[in-house]
């Protein structure tokens, strides 16, 4: 069967709206209220000097971040951690936005609204963090570029570190745990087995529970990486994918018979070349049924009851057994 690709999943960033609200007053609350700018003044009353402001967080690039989220969306805890645990930010660079050709961000300027640091952060970040990731960032994976700026009051008392980054989110934009470093990491935004997905009107792919409306059920995640030494064809993985993605439902629904009743059909993802050379390389094995679109609406897990387009699945005649069974 031709394979059908996964779709591009939605992507956020940490941005003004997070940054100013929420995920600032985490800051806070975690250094005792944000640290207060240094400011020493002469001798000479007429005179005076202002230290630069310590920035709310010394952590840099190659160092990872993470921090609660309260029921109320608010983010404390925030602390530097190993990258092999879970964590929710991996630094690529560190910027200092005092230093950015204008006046933009000098002592009485405000923090940049969502407009600006969505641009700040194509023009600060996407560079830095492709290099720190070697070369490789697939935009359709599971990692975002995403930005954090300095609590309000830091922000208020002169501080303008810009951390730049990578994270991963949910669909719903969540920023979600990851672990290990993300230059040695698969990509792939793919699921894992027995999460179900569902396909939009705009092709674009959502993990949703089994007991909701959705397009395909996982059965395996397929590294190719661990059988092809160069990006395949699509051809190529469809050869592979459909012998282990059978194997795959098999072993799923528990055996033929229970796949053959079912009416289900087997159901493969493919990479594309761009992303496979931007570090993408597992696909979805799957289990779906053919409709006017492609896909008809499944409803609860093939692995008990479920309905097909509302209905529960068309009853399939009894196979003959085979006419030379083998020896027991």
């Amino acid at each position: 069967m031709n394979a059908l690709r996964n779709s591009t999943l939605l992507h956020t960033a940490i941005i003004a709206a997070l940054a100013g609200g929420a995920l600032m007053g985490g800051y806070e609350a975690t250094q005792g209220g944000g640290e207060e700018p240094v400011t020493q003044v002469t001798s000479t009353p007429a005179s005076t000097t202002k230290v630069k402001p310590v920035s709310f967080t010394a952590a840099g690039p190659g160092q990872c971040l993470t921090w609660d989220v309260t029921e109320d969306g608010k983010a404390t805890n925030f602390t530097t951690v190993d990258c092999a645990e879970n964590h929710r930010f991996e630094i690529s660079s560190r910027e200092d936005l005092a230093t950015y050709p204008s006046s933009e961000f000098g002592a009485d300027a405000p923090a940049p609204d969502i407009t600006r640091q969505a641009q700040l952060r194509e023009e600060l970040c996407k560079q830095q963090t492709i290099t720190y990731l070697g070369g490789k960032y697939d935009p359709t994976g599971v990692y975002s570029i995403a930005s954090i700026l300095p609590p309000a009051d830091n922000w208020a008392a002169g501080d303008r570190t810009m951390l730049c980054g990578v994270q991963t989110t949910d669909d719903a934009g969540n920023i979600t745990v990851s672990s290990g470093k993300a230059q040695n990491q698969d990509q792939s935004r793919v699921a894992e087995r027995g999460e179900c997905i569902a396909i939009d009107s705009a092709n674009g792919s959502h993990k949703v529970d089994c007991g909701e409306p959705h397009s395909y059920e996982v059965t395996a995640k397929v590294n190719l990486a661990d059988v092809f030494d160069h990006p395949p064809t699509t051809e190529e993985q469809d050869a592979h994918l459909k012998d282990a993605c059978t194997k795959a439902a098999l072993d799923y629904m528990g055996g033929d018979d229970p796949l053959y009743f079912s009416t289900l059909a087997v159901y493969w993802t493919t990479i594309p070349t761009a992303s496979w050379n931007a570090g993408s390389t597992s696909a979805n094995c799957g289990l779906f049924h053919p409709g006017a679109n492609g896909f008809a609406t499944l409803q609860g897990s093939a692995t008990g009851e479920f309905t097909i387009d509302g209905h529960p699945p068309e009853q399939r005649p009894e196979r003959r057994p085979l006419r030379n069974p083998p020896a027991q």
